[in-house]
C-alpha cells in the first residue's frame, strides 16, 4: 500500500492529528538502562502468565508485538529481556509528552500514556502548515525526550490514527523499514485505503470482531460498505454496527475531547500461583485498596464507586460493587468496601487475578461527608457496616493522611510508613498502578 502523500493541506483540510510514541515502555526501559541498547527488550509479565505490553523494534524483528503471552515471545526470541513496568516513570514521561503537545494546540485529547489526537482548528489564523508543523513536533519530541513518535493527519480521528501507525517504523521480513514519520492521508489516500484495508485494521475491531466479520465474508472495508447500517446494528449491536458502518463510509462523528478526565483508577495483579483463601485474598485486597487509595489522592480526586473484580483460574471472572453517598480516598475505607464485596464472592475455584477500580470521581474539595447515614434499609446487608466503617476511616484519617503525603512528598514515598507497609526488605510502599496487569513478574535473573 502506498504511503505517497500530497503536500499544501490547511488545517481544516487535516483537521486532526494522531501522536503515537514508539515503543514508548521498552523505549523508557532502554533510556534509563542504555546498556539495554540494541537488545530484544520487552515490558510487561515475565512469568508463565505474563502478557507483553510493549517491544522494542530489536524484539519485534523476532515476531514479539504487544499483547503476546510472554511464554510465546521467549520461544520466538529466547533471548528477550523481560522487565516489570514501572509506570511512575512512564507517568512522567508521559506528562512531559503532554506538555509539548499543548505547547502546539491546546486542544489535544489523550488516549492512555503515549498517545493523543490533537485539534489543528485553533491553529488556522496562523496559517500553520499542518505537516510542517508535525515535523517540528516530531523533532521536539526527540530533542527533548529522546523518543521517536509517528504522526498521522487526517480529516477524522479514523484516518488520523491508521496513519500515524503506518507513519512509524515497521518491520518486513525480519527487517526494519522506517516510515515517513508523518503521515497525511489526502482524499486520493483515502480512496485507496477505503478499497484496500483489511476491516481488523479498524479501530476498536479486535481479533473477535475480526473473526466474526471474516465467517461473514467481510474481510475488507469495501466489503462492509455494501452491507447496510441496519444490518450490522442487527448482528453486532447498536454501537458496533453503527461504528463499523461510519468507518466503511470512511466517516467518524468523534470529535476531538480536550477536557477528557479518568472515569476511574484501578490497580489488578494476576498472581503467579492462584490464591484459594480467603486471608491471601483479604491481603491483596488491602495492598491493592492502599494504591488506589493514594492514586486518588495525588490526583485530588475521591471516588463514590468501589468495584471488586475476581477472575478464576477457569478465566471466568465475577464483579461487584458498591455505590456511597460520599467519596473516598482513604487507604482504610477503599479497604474495608472492597473486603466486604469480597465476602459476597463465592469462591468455587483458585483466583487468579483480583483488582479493585474506584470510579464515580469527584474532587476531593467537593466531598461532602455527612455525620450520620441512616442504614435502615441495609440492616440485613453485610455491606452496611463496612459503609459506615469506610465513613469513620474517610472522616478520622483525613488530617493523617495529608500529613504522611506531605512527608512522602518532600523525602521520598520511603519517608514514612504505616506497620502494613513494612516487609523483609523494610518500607515497602507500593504506588504503581497496574503494576501487574501485565501478568506477574518471571523469577528468572536477567
Amino acid at each position: 500500500m502506498s504511503n505517497s502523500v500530497s503536500s499544501g493541506p490547511s488545517v481544516l483540510d487535516a483537521p486532526v492529528a494522531h501522536v503515537d510514541l514508539d515503543a514508548f515502555f521498552a523505549s523508557v526501559e532502554i533510556l534509563d538502562d542504555p546498556s539495554l541498547l540494541g537488545k530484544a527488550v520487552a515490558v510487561g509479565g515475565g512469568g508463565e502468565r505474563g502478557v507483553v505490553a510493549s517491544a522494542s523494534y530489536e524484539a519485534r524483528r523476532y515476531g514479539v508485538r504487544s499483547a503476546m503471552p510472554s511464554v510465546i515471545a521467549r520461544r520466538l526470541c529466547p533471548d528477550l529481556i523481560i522487565l516489570p513496568g514501572r509506570f511512575d516513570r512512564y507517568e512522567e514521561y508521559s506528562r512531559r509528552f503532554h506538555a509539548i503537545i499543548r505547547d502546539l494546540t491546546p486542544e489535544y485529547e489523550p488516549v492512555g500514556l503515549d498517545e493523543v489526537f490533537a485539534d489543528l482548528r485553533s491553529l488556522r489564523r496562523l496559517q500553520v502548515d499542518p505537516i510542517e508543523a508535525s515535523r517540528e513536533l516530531r523533532q521536539r519530541v526527540a530533542d527533548e525526550l529522546s523518543l521517536r513518535c509517528g504522526v498521522g493527519i487526517g480529516r477524522n480521528k479514523l484516518f488520523a490514527k491508521l496513519a500515524s501507525r503506518r507513519a512509524k517504523p515497521r518491520v518486513e521480513n525480519g527487517q526494519l523499514v522506517e516510515g515517513p514519520g508523518v503521515l497525511w492521508v489526502s482524499p486520493a489516500l483515502e480512496a485507496q485505503w477505503l478499497n484496500e484495508l483489511e476491516v481488523r485494521a479498524l479501530w476498536g475491531v479486535g481479533p473477535a470482531t475480526a473473526a466474526k466479520l471474516d465467517q461473514l465474508g467481510l474481510r475488507y472495508v469495501r466489503d462492509l460498505a455494501r452491507v447496510s447500517e441496519a444490518d450490522l446494528v442487527h448482528r453486532f449491536g447498536t454501537a458496533l454496527g453503527t461504528m463499523l458502518a461510519a468507518y466503511a463510509q470512511g466517516e467518524d462523528p468523534r470529535g476531538v475531547v480536550s477536557d477528557r478526565v479518568n472515569k476511574s483508577v484501578g490497580h489488578e495483579e494476576t498472581f503467579a500461583s492462584s490464591l484459594s483463601s480467603r486471608d491471601e485474598l483479604n491481603a491483596v485486597v488491602e495492598r491493592h485498596a492502599d494504591v488506589v487509595a493514594r492514586a486518588l489522592r495525588a490526583q485530588g480526586l475521591v471516588a463514590r464507586t468501589v468495584t471488586l473484580i475476581v477472575r478464576f483460574d477457569d478465566l471466568t471472572s465475577v464483579s461487584r460493587s458498591q455505590t456511597l453517598a460520599f467519596g473516598l480516598d482513604d487507604e482504610g475505607a477503599v479497604s474495608a468496601v472492597a473486603q466486604a464485596l469480597l465476602t459476597t464472592v463465592t469462591l468455587a475455584g483458585a483466583v487468579r487475578l483480583l483488582g479493585i477500580h474506584a470510579s464515580s470521581l469527584g474532587r476531593r474539595d467537593d466531598n461532602q461527608l455527612q455525620l450520620s447515614f441512616g442504614f435502615e434499609g441495609l440492616a440485613r446487608d453485610p455491606r452496611a457496616e463496612a459503609i459506615e466503617s469506610s465513613r469513620s476511616s474517610q472522616v478520622a484519617n483525613e488530617a493523617l493522611r495529608d500529613v504522611v503525603d506531605e512527608i512522602r512528598g518532600r523525602f521520598g514515598r520511603h519517608a514514612v510508613a504505616s506497620a502494613r507497609d513494612l516487609g523483609e526488605r523494610g518500607v515497602e510502599v507500593e504506588t504503581q498502578r497496574g503494576r501487574h496487569a501485565f501478568g506477574p513478574e518471571s523469577t528468572r535473573e536477567r
